[in-house]
C-alpha cells in the first residue's frame, strides 16, 4: 500500500505520539514567596506530609510554621533519609498514609524532592516542591532518580506530571552555601552539552526549541556566574537561581524524553558507585562528566570543537570553583577495578551514554576520565598493574598522550 492510498485515520494512528510533562501547574517566586503563599498551598491539601531532611526540616522550619498555622494546616513532618531509597520512599509512604495525608510536600535538595514527588506520584496525593538550594532543577521535572541505601544510582523513574505548585523563595534559597549553587550551574551547564547531542538535528519544533533553550541557559551562565557567587542576593543572583532551578526544567520540560542526557550524566551514575565520590554533590560529577564528554568526542571522533569547548569550560571551572579532575571530586587514589567498575555502569546497556554518536566501551570511558584531567592536577591508579594500566589507557585516549603516576 502506498502513503496515498492510506487513510487520514490510519496515518495518524502510525505516527509516535509525542508526550510532554512541560511544567509545574503554578510557580510563585520572590523573596518571602513562601510567606505569601500560604493560600495556593492550602488550596491543594489541609493535611500535609513535609517531606526533606533533618537538617533541612529545621532550617524551613520558621520560614513555613507560620504559614502552616495561618491556614491551618495540619502538618507532620519525615525525614527521606539519606537518599532516595526504595526503602525511604516505603516509610515515606507508611507515613502519609498513617496521617492520612492529603498532600506532600518536598522541602530541600534534589534528592529529597525526588523522594516526595515519587511518593505523591505513587499516592495520587498532589505535591508542592519547595527547594532549599539551586542546586539542581529537581524542583521542576517529573522524575525521580533512585538510589541505593549506599547511595549508588539505580534507576530514574518519570512521573505522570510536574508538581502542582513550586515555591521558589530567594530568602530560603540564600541560607545555602555557594557551593550549591556552583553545583547547580554545573548540572545546567550539561542541559547544552548533552541536549545538543542527542537533539541537536532533531526536526521536531519543540526539542528544537528546547535545544535553543538549553544554549541561552549556557550563555546566561558563563556571563553571570561569576557576579552572582560574588553578590548573594543581587539581581545577577537571583537571574542565575532562576536559570539553575527555573530555565534548567524549561529545556527538559520542552524536549521531553527526546531531549535526554547524554554522557555527562552517565559519569555521574558511574561515579556513586564510587564511596570516595559520596562527599561530592549531584552537579558536582555532572559537571566533571561535561568535560569526559567532550574530551569522548576529541579523542573518538578527532573533534577540535569538542577540544575547545572543553579548554572553554575548564577556564570557566576554574574560575567559578567546579571540579575538573577526579582528584577534585575526592578520587585522589583509586583502583584500576574501582575505576573500570564506575566505567561499566556508565557503559550499560540502555544508559544514555549510547546516545553519543559513536560507540564508547568502559575502555574509551576509563582513557577519557584520565586524560581530561586538567594540567597539573591528576590521581593516581594504585593497583599493582598500575603502570601498564596507565599506559594503555594513555594509548587509547592519545599516543603522546600522559597519565600521571
Amino acid at each position: 500500500m502506498t502513503h496515498s492510498s492510506l487513510s487520514h485515520s490510519e496515518v495518524a494512528s502510525s505516527a509516535p505520539l509525542f508526550t510532554l510533562n512541560l511544567a509545574p501547574a503554578t510557580v510563585i517566586r520572590g523573596q518571602d514567596a513562601l510567606a505569601q503563599s500560604g493560600e495556593a498551598i492550602a488550596r491543594l491539601g489541609k493535611r500535609p506530609l513535609l517531606v526533606g531532611g533533618d537538617r533541612t526540616l529545621t532550617t524551613v522550619q520558621p520560614f513555613l510554621q507560620p504559614v502552616l498555622e495561618q491556614q491551618r494546616l495540619e502538618a507532620i513532618q519525615a525525614a527521606y533519609g539519606a537518599d532516595c531509597s526504595e526503602a525511604s520512599l516505603a516509610t515515606l509512604r507508611q507515613a502519609a498514609t498513617n496521617h492520612e495525608a492529603d498532600l506532600i510536600i518536598g522541602l530541600g535538595g534534589g534528592k529529597a524532592l525526588d523522594a516526595a514527588k515519587l511518593v505523591a506520584y505513587q499516592l495520587d496525593l498532589p505535591i508542592v516542591t519547595i527547594p532549599t538550594s539551586a542546586a539542581t532543577c529537581a524542583a521542576w521535572t517529573a522524575l525521580s532518580n533512585i538510589y541505593s541505601e549506599q547511595g549508588s544510582f539505580l534507576y530514574d523513574v518519570p512521573l505522570s506530571r510536574c508538581p502542582d505548585l513550586l515555591l521558589l523563595d530567594y530568602g530560603l534559597i540564600q541560607t545555602a552555601s555557594n557551593r550549591t549553587l556552583i553545583a547547580g550551574i554545573g548540572d545546567a551547564l550539561a542541559k547544552w552539552y548533552e541536549a545538543s547531542v542527542s537533539s541537536g538535528h532533531s526536526d521536531h519544533t519543540l526539542v528544537i526549541a528546547a535545544v535553543q533553550q538549553a544554549r541561552v541557559l549556557r550563555d546566561i551562565l558563563f556571563q553571570k556566574s561569576a557576579a552572582a557567587l560574588q553578590s548573594p542576593g543581587s539581581p545577577a543572583w537571583r537571574e542565575v537561581v532562576d536559570a539553575t532551578v527555573l530555565l534548567a526544567g524549561v529545556v527538559g520540560g520542552l524536549g521531553g524524553a527526546q531531549c535526554r542526557t547524554v554522557a555527562a550524566h552517565a559519569v555521574h551514575n558511574g561515579l556513586t558507585h564510587l564511596l570516595e565520590s559520596h562527599g561530592t554533590l549531584h552537579g558536582e560529577k555532572v559537571a566533571y562528566g561535561i568535560l569526559v564528554q567532550l574530551r569522548l568526542e576529541e579523542m573518538v571522533q578527532g573533534n577540535q570543537l569538542a577540544a575547545t569547548a572543553r579548554q572553554q569550560l575548564l577556564k570557566f571551572y576554574a574560575e567559578i570553583g567546579l571540579p575538573q579532575s577526579l582528584s577534585d571530586l575526592g578520587l585522589t587514589e583509586v583502583t584500576l577495578a574501582s575505576l573500570q567498575y564506575a566505567a561499566e555502569v556508565a557503559c550499560s546497556v540502555g544508559s544514555d551514554i549510547h546516545r553519543l554518536p559513536f560507540e564508547v566501551t568502559p575502555t574509551h570511558l576509563m582513557a577519557a576520565m584520565v586524560s581530561t584531567t586538567a594540567p597539573g592536577q591528576g590521581f593516581r591508579l594504585s593497583d599493582a598493574d598500575g603502570t601498564s594500566a596507565r599506559q594503555a589507557l594513555s594509548s587509547v585516549a592519545h599516543p603522546s598522550s600522559e597519565v600521571q603516576a
